[in-house]
């Protein structure tokens, strides 16, 4: 399977650091899909679809100003799922017409202390991301923000100022939120787990075993049971694929069960992921129950 830099970014979340996108594409990719226009490169250094700069456009031409999952691009954040049409915000009031049809368009009076470089702030983005997305989707967007920007003390701030409809999700995500995810496929299974009853996992966990010691995506320490987000874009070869298969051979034997999810179960058919993530935890309860409540030590 050879994936074009476009399509490894789209399962990406839309954006991603030079070094991620050449290690998948190789170097001269990434470079020929810049020169086609199929990927955008901006003076950050962060790589995005074309349709960044259609967004750009397309608010303007609305008059107003990208906000949600199209800010949260736009300031170099991963999403969940990449928008068919931008979010535009514009002032309350304002006629549209056919124009409307552009975008996805939400109305609000901005201040300019909420507007940064053609985009809702940093913070307003965050907290509206934060409010009215689903969890997944939030939870996608606030992992990538800490990854990128490093930015814990501004979502801290957002979640401690948070009032009115949507405030606790706010807070919850906030608080569950971790920049050790790698891209939104961890982030959404994470959020995924959240919801199945006695599973409490941590992202990027790391497991020893004598001598062998390596980190898996999700862990749950109490049920020794380890969530794997298995993208082709990370066993695209011959090589990494033995190397993983030894890595999961190796935590089995250290006493984990390791599950394995693929990229189109866990953004298109969660129901089918929770399901097996319940089994799983009723078989580690139980391995606990034989075992006397203990097993050995991670």
């Amino acid at each position: 399977m050879s994936w074009s830099a476009a399509e490894w970014l789209t399962e990406l979340g839309g954006v991603a650091r030079y070094g991620s996108l050449a290690r998948l594409v190789g170097r001269a990719e990434v470079e020929a899909a810049v020169a086609a226009g199929s990927v955008r490169r901006d003076d950050r250094g962060v790589y995005s679809l074309p349709g960044a700069d259609e967004a750009a456009r397309v608010a303007v031409v609305l008059g107003g100003v990208l906000s949600l999952t199209s800010a949260a691009l736009h300031h170099g954040w991963a999403v969940k799922t990449v928008p068919d049409r931008p979010h535009v915000t514009v002032p309350r009031g304002r006629k549209l017409g056919r124009r409307a049809r552009l975008a996805h368009v939400h109305w609000a009076d901005l201040g300019p202390d909420l507007v940064t470089d053609g985009a809702t702030s940093p913070a307003l983005t965050l907290e509206q991301c934060l409010r009215r997305l689903p969890h997944d989707e939030a939870l996608a967007v606030a992992d990538s923000a800490l990854r990128e920007s490093h930015c814990h003390d501004l979502l801290r701030r957002v979640a401690e100022g948070a009032r009115g409809p949507g405030s606790p999700q706010v807070r919850a995500v906030a608080a569950r939120a971790s920049g050790e995810a790698a891209n939104p496929f961890e982030s959404v299974l994470r959020a995924i787990c959240d919801t199945v009853p006695g599973l409490a996992v941590e992202p990027q966990g790391q497991i020893r075993n004598g001598s062998f010691s390596a980190r898996a995506d999700l862990v749950d320490r109490r049920l020794r049971i380890a969530c794997e987000a298995d993208s082709f874009a990370w066993h695209g070869g011959r090589s990494a694929l033995c190397r993983d298969a030894r890595r999961y051979n190796e935590m089995v034997v250290a006493g984990w069960m390791v599950l394995r999810f693929t990229y189109e179960d866990v953004m298109l058919r969660p129901e089918e992921v929770r399901r097996i993530l319940a089994g799983a935890v009723a078989l580690a309860e139980l391995l606990l129950e034989v075992g006397g409540g203990t097993r050995p030590a991670a």
